[in-house]
């Protein structure tokens, strides 16, 4: 195991910059999940800790040791990718046993280490099989079991749920999580999914555009999230967020929406008149008997939760509510926020207040 620390690291493609200084400091044995939509750089950061990607500028260091000129193979690192990348004409202990037979390590340790992995992963029964007789989790459990025989320093996971189904990325995460319990092994993982981020992290980097936007835990960052980008990209359903003003009726302030929608807010530095972005959780709103009047626009049952979508004016909200609710399109119901649950954001920078 091995702390991991990533230091004012810059990449560029010829003249286009694509990272611009990144900072991360991974602790021995933490779960650390880099996540960020499509081109924000998160793979790219991986495939540079990998040694797959040169480092333009910056240090990365494993172990306490500079990797920026070390070779992928010297680096103690295992890397799980998204495509599985198993060889078709070799069996399950074939392939998970193939990085220790390039090692030329005894086949006494092999078998051994083979044998230990397949328990872990629960792949004992099925070692002699090739990879067309697996289902998909069974495919990616041998990718896991070939990085584990290893034993390296750091595990790298390049986005490897993406290709399952839904139901098998539940179990997947579980199976992943429960492997980092029991190895506590230092782990690296990308997704751009923020509820695989959320489950499965010690500490979630949030990405942009080559840039870290915020780092901390899961909690930390869906209850305080330092910007407009991060309150919006944490969180299922999405936050949502309101363009106005802090306004005040007798001399208390409270939110002015463009279209004039009034919302409470908690106690504030916001100036009387300043622009800001109201931002709400769909679940941190509940359905009452009065409150906030509201037009319904769409009512979206799930068995356990329904999903509200309704306007003022032209300020559309989502709810997520536990209660099942019969209102139509175009009916009138009540949202009832706790002003303790909303956050304010600067108009200009997007900057949370």
């Amino acid at each position: 195991m091995a702390d991991v620390k990533i230091e004012n690291v810059i990449k560029r493609y010829a003249n286009v910059q694509v990272m611009h200084g990144v900072d991360v400091d991974i602790k021995d044995g933490e779960f650390v999940v880099l996540v960020g939509p499509s081109g924000c750089g998160k793979s790219t950061l991986l495939r540079m800790l990998a040694g797959l990607e040169e480092i333009t500028d910056g240090t990365i260091s494993i172990g306490g040791r500079v990797v920026n000129d070390v070779i992928p193979k010297d680096r103690d690192i295992a890397m799980v990718f998204q495509s599985y990348a198993l060889y078709p004409h070799k069996t399950v202990y074939e392939n998970i046993g193939f990085p220790l037979k390039m090692a030329k390590r005894p086949e006494s340790e092999i078998k051994e280490k083979v044998t230990n992995a397949a328990e872990i992963l629960d792949l004992a029964h099925l070692l002699d099989r090739y990879p067309k007789q697996l289902s998909g989790g069974q495919r990616q459990r041998v990718a896991m079991g070939r990085a584990i025989v290893r034993d390296p320093q750091v595990f790298l996971f390049d986005e490897p749920l993406s290709n399952l189904d839904a139901k098998l990325r539940v179990t997947m995460r579980v199976e992943i999580k429960e492997l980092h319990q029991r190895l506590g092994t230092t782990i690296v993982y990308v997704t751009h999914d923020q509820i695989e981020a959320m489950t499965m992290a010690d500490k979630i980097v949030v990405m942009r555009d080559g840039r870290v936007e915020q780092i901390g835990t899961p909690l930390d960052l869906y209850d305080y999230p330092t910007n407009v980008f991060v309150a919006g990209f944490i969180g299922s359903p999405s936050m949502n967020f309101v363009h106005g003003k802090i306004g005040a009726t007798d001399g208390k302030k409270h939110f002015e929406s463009d279209n004039g929608l009034i919302l409470p807010i908690p106690e504030t530095t916001a100036e009387i008149g300043q622009g800001v972005t109201y931002g709400i959780r769909p679940e941190h709103i509940d359905i009452g008997e009065t409150g906030i009047a509201m037009k319904v626009v769409v009512v979206e049952p799930t068995g356990s939760e329904t999903q509200v979508v309704a306007k003022s004016n032209g300020d559309l909200i989502d709810a997520l509510v536990k209660q099942r609710i019969s209102a139509r399109p175009g009916s009138e119901l009540y949202y009832v926020i706790d002003p303790a649950n909303a956050h304010l954001f600067d108009r200009d920078t997007e900057q949370r207040i």
